[in-house]
């Protein structure tokens, strides 16, 4: 007999409890894994959090929420209109964050991301503004908040080009912040300081690299989130919040990448591992909730009325569709000239097993075929604009054609309404079951901190 293990460690078909039972024992007594057990991958470690439920993400004023009004309800337990961040939709009242109440009393407060620290999510839990797009001004709430712990990509000015870029890293450090470059930048400077940012090493990156695209010294949401945890234990009798976000889950979701969105969910449970980790230490005294503030892209497991998954197809893909098209056109200055089908086939063989490990349909090879000539024949005009960044349209089919073998379906390539799972384990972890608000989960935190 064969048993074929999910992405949870269960068994696809029948006696999910035998079977992973028999794989625990193999892996306790170090056993190696007979001929007739495949297992494809571990299984996420905030998937199997004891008390789980579901919240509604909708905004103040439509159904499909942006960032900053979910944003908002997840720190703060109000509704507000898209677009607004920490303010309800009067345009006049800030509503106050789970960060700002645990500061008040007397908490350290920690706030980390994979996207830049002045993005939406984020800055929710200390800006109050009108519009995400202050950039300027989200940053020098940011320098106000008196956080004691900020990680992420570097401050962006998109929309905002009121103010040198260095500004913000001026008032940051006028507040009292040590700015840290990279993993062992802050380890130099943790002791020495009491408020810190840690910013990826390479100046201006606006975010971290993606997970299927980062390299042994990139830094990664598991590097912040053990930073972190030290940075505000230090010296500390009273405790922490800290919000840690998996913001780059969305981007790769906007652009129906497969394989990137689940290499960014396997980095970000890596971070709730750590997590996890401090809890085991301090299980009286630890609470870990994890949530989304909406879905993005419809992502479905099952497309075109198949009765099956080929998940194992995606293991094949090793680049980002944005990483893989700045790589084309890196290679393509480097040649000089425009890269043949030859090249290119070559580059889709290595970065996405084409031909090689995934088989492809004669009408999927011929896509790929006329992408190649509407992205080498066209220049800019074959770009495609994704939510946060723009792909050649080679670059773009070649994910598509990752999901469709994959048995993967996107219904958008936006946000949607569908609901967000809720995880959780510690102290008052029961009350995150059923169905919920997202305003629900702050308040929820709130009661059980005694903030």
């Amino acid at each position: 007999m064969t048993y074929l293990f999910d992405f949870d460690g269960t068994l696809v078909d029948s006696m999910p409890t035998y079977a992973s039972q028999m794989l625990r024992i193999l892996e306790e007594t170090g056993t190696p894994y007979p001929d007739d057990v495949i297992k494809i991958i571990t299984p996420l470690g905030f998937a199997q959090f004891p008390y789980t439920g579901i919240a509604f993400s909708y905004a103040a004023n439509t159904f499909i929420t942006d960032s900053a009004a979910a944003g908002t309800a997840l720190a703060s337990g109000k509704k507000t209109n898209s677009g607004m961040l920490g303010m309800l939709p009067d345009r006049e009242s800030a509503a106050e964050s789970i960060a700002e109440m645990a500061k008040k009393a007397g908490k350290k407060v920690g706030i980390g991301t994979t996207v830049c620290i002045n993005h939406a999510t984020p800055g929710a839990f200390y800006a109050h503004q009108l519009s995400r797009n202050n950039y300027h001004a989200i940053s020098n709430q940011l320098a106000e908040s008196g956080f004691d712990f900020f990680g992420g990509g570097h401050f962006s000015s998109a929309h905002d080009r009121r103010f040198d870029d260095g500004g913000s890293y001026k008032v940051a450090e006028d507040a009292g912040y040590t700015i840290a470059l990279g993993y062992d930048e802050y380890k130099a400077n943790a002791e020495s300081t009491d408020k810190i940012i840690v910013f990826p090493q390479q100046e201006g990156m606006e975010s971290l690299k993606l997970h299927i695209d980062s390299k042994e010294d990139d830094l990664t949401l598991a590097q912040l989130t053990e930073s972190a945890i030290e940075f505000l234990m230090k010296d500390n009798k009273k405790g922490f919040f800290m919000m840690m976000e998996g913001g780059k889950i969305d981007h790769s979701g906007h652009g129906n990448d497969a394989a990137s969105t689940i290499q960014e969910v396997i980095g970000f449970d890596n971070a709730i591992k750590v997590a996890y980790e401090f809890y085991k230490q301090h299980p009286k005294e630890t609470l870990i909730v994890v949530t989304a503030d909406h879905e993005t892209g419809g992502m479905s497991m099952g497309i075109n009325g198949q009765y099956r998954m080929n998940l194992q197809a995606l293991q094949y893909q090793n680049m980002s569709e944005d990483a893989f098209s700045t790589h084309l056109e890196e290679l393509g200055r480097k040649v000089g000239d425009v890269l043949t089908w030859e090249e290119v086939e070559a580059e889709l063989k290595e970065h996405f097993g084409f031909w090689d490990k995934v088989r492809l349909s004669r009408d999927q090879e011929n896509r790929l075929r006329s992408a190649y000539v509407e992205t080498f024949g066209m220049g800019e005009s074959a770009k495609k604009a994704e939510e946060y960044y723009s792909v050649n349209k080679l670059s773009d089919l070649a994910v598509q054609i990752m999901s469709e073998v994959a048995l993967v379906g996107w219904s958008s390539g936006a946000h949607t309404a569908a609901y967000v799972p809720v995880f959780a384990i510690g102290v008052g972890a029961e009350n995150f079951t059923g169905q919920m608000d997202n305003t629900d989960i702050p308040m929820k935190i709130a009661e059980v901190a005694n903030y």
